[in-house]
């Protein structure tokens, strides 16, 4: 491995390489592609969005229809807009070397803080350097999404009878989500890179062991300490549904600890139904509250069934274990660019080679690899919904599932008309149509066993 990744760097590491050409047509190109996928399903929506699909007729309205469909193109031309303007905006970065004027902005303010003995001596090396440096573009980059960010919000969402924030809970939101993303961001940051210049070409097997280390953990605190900051979980009231749930999960042998609802509505009118614990240890079902207000008793529980069956066929733990060989592939291939003096240059670092810049800018090299990578475990992923959806029939609630997707459909307006490829780009579930077909066809088969 030790020779490979030194044979690929080698290669790599060509004086006189543009790599800054290479990562501006490689960004420009992603865009492009990603463009012209949103182009084709705006297309494929505004010639057929009007039509219902005969599995749907007369279980969807044409008025829900029309209205998703205008849903869906104004989230596409939207996504259009902001993905022209983060390429203009990296463009922007790389043309007039952005990176290394910050760089070097940070490390004056490192420098003074020093200085004032505002920070210790032993804070004074690259890592500190490197914290205040994503810091810094963290704070920038938030700046500048808030009109994306507010536009999406308040006016977008708004526009279709979605958003329930308020301005004042908006803004409350961001300020705990960058306190959050220093707080805890910050000292992984600083162990991801510790890790790197301790470990030297090795650094891949710790750091993937490190980052799944991190996941694990947050699966553990997330419920407990990030959560609550954003939305009150109450324990479910005592009724039908708590009554139905349990008896689900004891013929099913799942280890329900708690069952809890979460104020999701005080944000946003969609729909979602979620477990909380880690893949092999009691489970917690959290069920948002505009849910529960929507659907029937057997409609949730059907879910539920399907969501069951993802951990019965551990669906959660084979994925969490892709994940990882997912990152160990990424930091492998990072490995080969760590140390590629050509690369620095390229963006006018030639005194020093910061890793977290040179993560940053491999990010972008790794895209393309990456969506493939991506579209795999996607694949991957419909297959376990099919599987999932197959459980939740066999436990004898086809029906009611097809009918929850379909409302949870209809209440999401989401999109009836899916163009192939980008379905393909796009989703990691099967569409409703393809869903309710496999339903009927496990159905079909479950009704000739019977007759046999």
């Amino acid at each position: 491995m030790d020779k490979i990744i030194a044979t690929a760097s080698g290669l790599m590491d060509r004086p006189g390489f543009n790599w800054k050409a290479c990562i501006i047509g490689l960004s420009t190109a992603n865009f492009l592609f990603e463009s012209y996928v949103d182009w084709r399903q705006i297309h494929a929506v505004t010639k057929n969005g009007a039509k219902v699909p005969k599995e749907l007729e007369g279980k969807i309205d044409s008025e829900t229809v029309v209205k998703s469909s205008r849903y869906s193109v104004s989230k596409l031309k939207f996504s259009l807009v902001s993905g022209l303007f983060n390429l203009v905006e990296n463009l922007f970065i790389y043309k007039f070397d952005f990176l290394p004027k910050l760089w070097t902005c940070t490390g004056h303010f490192v420098t003074s803080l020093l200085g004032k003995h505002l920070l210790p001596s032993c804070m004074s090396g690259m890592i500190t350097h490197s914290l205040f440096f994503t810091g810094a573009i963290s704070v920038v980059s938030t700046f500048i999404s808030l009109p994306f960010n507010y536009y999406k919000n308040f006016v977008l969402e708004e526009a279709y009878g979605f958003n329930k924030l308020t301005v004042k809970l908006w803004v409350s939101d961001l300020f705990k989500q960058t306190a959050l993303g220093f707080a805890i961001g910050g000292p992984i940051l600083a162990a991801f890179l510790k890790i790197i210049d301790h470990f030297g070409d090795k650094f891949m097997y710790y750091l993937s062991a490190f980052m799944g280390v991190v996941q694990i953990v947050m699966l553990v605190i997330y419920p407990k300490f990030i959560q609550p900051l954003f939305n009150k979980l109450s324990p479910m009231e005592d009724g039908d549904m708590k009554v139905a749930i349990e008896k689900l999960a004891q013929r099913n042998k799942f280890p329900l600890d708690k069952l809890y609802v979460i104020d999701g509505s005080k944000r946003s009118s969609h729909s979602n139904a979620y477990f909380m614990g880690l893949p092999w240890g009691s489970k917690q079902i959290v069920l948002f509250d505009t849910l529960i207000e929507k659907s029937t008793v057997t409609e949730v529980v059907a879910v539920l069934g399907h969501e069951i069956g993802h951990w019965a066929l551990s669906h959660t733990t084979k994925l969490l274990l892709i994940n990882q060989a997912h990152m160990f592939a990424m930091f492998t291939f990072f490995a080969a660019f760590v140390k590629n003096n050509s690369l620095y240059k390229s963006f006018g670092f030639y005194n020093e080679q910061p890793i977290i810049v040179g993560f940053m800018l491999f990010g972008d090299i790794f895209g393309p690899l990456d969506s493939v990578l991506a579209f795999a475990i996607s694949l991957l992923s419909r297959t376990y919904e099919y599987q999932a959806d197959e459980y939740s029939t066999r436990q004898g609630y086809g029906e009611e599932l097809k009918k929850s997707l379909i409302s949870l459909h209809k209440e999401n307006l989401s999109s009836l008309v899916v163009d192939w490829l980008y379905s393909a780009y796009n989703y990691d579930h099967p569409h409703l149509v393809e869903r309710l077909r496999h339903i009927d066809e496990i159905e079909d088969e479950i009704s000739s066993g019977k007759k046999d």
